[in-house]
């Protein structure tokens, strides 16, 4: 994590210098404030992979000469099948849709979003 973090750290290092020449030759105050706020949140960033890097150490991914097997692993859980994909998107659908033509519209679609977003959460908890 070590590349990501000076990654991020460049990138909050010049949103800081941008955000200060900018707020000095500028009279607005909004492109000011999205600046600071693009400063904050790469700096954040930077902050937690210099943390994470600190904790861990360095990663097989992080080594220049390393074989393929030593960064092989689990990476995630996939469901075999699952409908609420399709559930969630059509409750979405008919959210944003309820947006334009009406409440009744969206109501429909908080009830149809509502389930579909229950069941990715808890399809696979086995308690």
């Amino acid at each position: 994590m070590k590349t990501e973090a000076a990654l991020f750290t460049g990138v909050a290092a010049f949103f800081a210098v941008v955000t200060a020449v900018y707020a000095w030759f500028a009279s607005e105050p909004a492109g000011t404030a999205v600046l600071v706020v693009s400063f904050v949140m790469s700096s954040l960033v930077a902050v937690f992979l210099w943390t994470q890097y600190a904790r861990h150490g360095v990663r097989a991914q992080d080594r220049r000469h390393v074989a393929v097997h030593e960064t092989a692993g689990p990476l995630a859980f996939f469901p075999p099948r699952s409908y609420y994909p399709v559930l969630a998107a059509a409750g979405t659908a008919l959210l944003a849709l309820g947006v334009v033509y009406g409440l009744w519209l969206f109501l429909i679609g908080v009830g149809v979003l509502a389930p579909g977003v229950a069941g990715f959460v808890f399809q696979h908890n086995d308690r």
